[in-house]
Formats: C-alpha cells, structure tokens, sequence
C-alpha cells in the first residue's frame, strides 16, 4: 500500500482536497474555489498555518481574509498610483470593475485572483511516490481580468506533499503576442505552537534590505542586511523586502523561523528573487513571501531603477516552486 493519498470531500458545501503523507504524519488541505488556497498543513496534528477560522472553510468563504497560502497575481504587493508600465505602454486600472484590492494609501495591492472562484481542479492523485493537486485558472477567458490586464495567459498552480515536504510549484503560459511581466508571488502566513511569538527567532537568507517610502514602496536603495542571525522576533515586527538572497549549492534560498523545538522552513527556487518577510507585533504568525520581483516592479522596471524584471516571451512559459517544511 502506498504512502500517499489523496482525499476530495467537500466541508459544509466547500470543495476540499486533502494531500496525505502517511508514512510520516504530514497532510495538506487546498480549498480549490476560495483563491485554490492551502489553509492546514498539519504536521504530526498541529496546523503550521496560520488559520484563523475555527469554523473551517465555509466561514473562511464568508469573510476572507488573508491566512494559509494566499497567491498573489497578475502583481503582489503594491502598485504605486492607478496605473502601471509592462513593454513600454502605460496601462490604466479601472476602480470601477471591482476586482481591485486597495491598501491604506489606496494603492492596488495583491493583484486580481485573491479568493478566487476560477480556479478548476485539473488532476488530483497519488501514486508510490507523492500526492498532488494541480490546479488551473484560465486567465485570458475572464474580461474584467482582462480588463486589467491585458495579457492573455494561463496559470497552472500544483501543490505535491512528497517526503514530508510540500512543493508548491506554479506556471504561466503566454497566449499572446507581447511578453508578459512577471510580478508573481505567495503570502503563506505560518505559525509555531511551542514558544511565545517574541521568542521566535528568524533566519534572513539575504544579503540587501531594500528601502521603502512612507508608502512600503522600493525607492531603489538598498542597505546590506542588519539583522542578526538569527534575529529576535521580541526586537518588534518586520515588513521588509529583501533582495540579493543567499543560495545555498543547489541554487536554493532557505529561510526559516523557530521557536522551542519547531522550525519552518521555507526554501526559495532561484526565479523567485525577492523576499518579503512580515511579523506584526503581538499576532501570532509569520509570512514568508516568495516574490518574483520586488513591490512596484513594472513601473520601476519602465523607469530603470529596477533591472530585474523577468518576463515570458509570446509562447513561451515560466515556471518555479518553494517548499515547506516542518521539524
């Protein structure tokens, strides 16, 4: 018999599909239509996500907001203004469509697809060496995403629970005739159960701390990492961008906090080049964010203060993962 399961149930009319690692204890529960968001990832019991819905995930689908794994598309984080640059064209956002998210400045923030209800469950299944669920939004079928982004493209998102260690790995398909920029990224937001949260202690796989404007936007300054190793959450919170990440000799970046005994690990695939980490004071979570590009990409790309914009040629894809893991 093998290892791994895969378990497709729905919880109080939401569509759940439950990842099952036998042998070593480790589930991963994807709730498809809100967002295709993993909300438990239990490790020997114990949920290493911060989900704050005791109710599950019918009451999640009522209120949302931001906890589990949140994706982050067709931009994450902020866009400064109601406009954005992407091959030389200046694109304007329209309030009025309603699919906008809006942080404290009103700046567009977190892109289009959070809780989502346009992502399809393309193959569920198990066999001798994983369990996975692969999921698909079709981007270019939708004209109020469209709308905002006018470039037609496919997402296929695949969480696979392999050894204990859960990948989360995501492709872009271009359809059109233009290259797409690539803004992409995830918020998962997790938690330790053995220590207070100011004595968690955070490992920075980096080596610049970007500077930010009164509005958390990149002002193309950056500073060489100040923070000790590890660094103390009790020293206050963190909401910073960080760049230039230390890799290990895979190619991997490899950040993680612990408490008493527990570690996350959250491990960086070399296209995602830029790192978020937030831990407000006195909430009990912390967020490592794989980005593929720093806040304010396009328009500080179009301005040439940031020089790393990656983008998909017309045909052509881009794919990347992370993986979490737990001790």
């Amino acid at each position: 018999m093998s290892d791994y399961s895969v378990v497709r149930r729905p919880i109080d009319g939401i569509d759940v599909v439950r990842l099952v690692d036998g042998a070593r204890n480790v589930e991963l529960a994807v709730a498809p239509a809100i967002g295709n968001t993993a909300f438990e990832w239990k490790v020997r019991g114990r949920n290493y996500l911060y989900f704050p819905y005791p109710e599950g995930p019918a009451e999640f689908a009522r209120k949302p907001k931001f906890c589990g794994v949140p994706f982050l598309a067709p931009w994450a984080n902020r866009i400064q203004g109601d406009s954005y640059w992407a091959n030389g064209k200046h694109y304007l956002l329209n309030p009025g469509l309603g699919n906008l998210n809006l942080d404290g400045n009103k700046n567009p923030i977190h892109g289009l697809l959070a809780y989502s209800d346009l992502w399809k469950v393309a193959e569920a299944k198990a066999d001798d060496t994983s369990a996975s669920l692969t999921s698909r939004l079709e981007f270019w079928k939708h004209p109020d995403l469209m709308a905002q982004f006018p470039f037609p493209h496919t997402l296929t998102m695949t969480y696979r629970l392999r050894n204990g260690v859960v990948e989360i790995h995501t492709a872009l398909e271009n359809h059109g005739a233009a290259p797409i920029p690539v803004g992409i990224g995830y918020h998962p937001y997790f938690r330790l159960h053995d220590a207070h949260r100011d004595e968690w202690h955070v490992h920075l796989a980096a080596r610049d701390h970007l500077a930010l404007n009164a509005q958390l936007i990149p002002t193309g300054e950056s500073k060489p990492l100040e923070f000790a190793d590890p660094h103390s959450l009790s020293t206050g919170q963190l909401d910073d961008v960080f760049a230039n990440l230390v890799r290990d000799a895979d190619g991997l970046a490899r950040f993680y906090v612990e408490g008493g005994r527990e570690r996350i690990t959250v491990t960086y695939g070399p296209k995602y080049t830029v790192a978020v980490v937030y831990a407000p004071k006195g909430q009990d979570f912390i967020c490592f964010e794989p980005m593929a590009a720093i806040t304010n990409a396009f328009n500080l790309a179009h301005a040439g203060i940031y020089k790393d914009l990656q983008s998909i040629p017309p045909g052509d894809s881009w794919t990347e993962s992370f993986w979490l893991s737990a001790a």
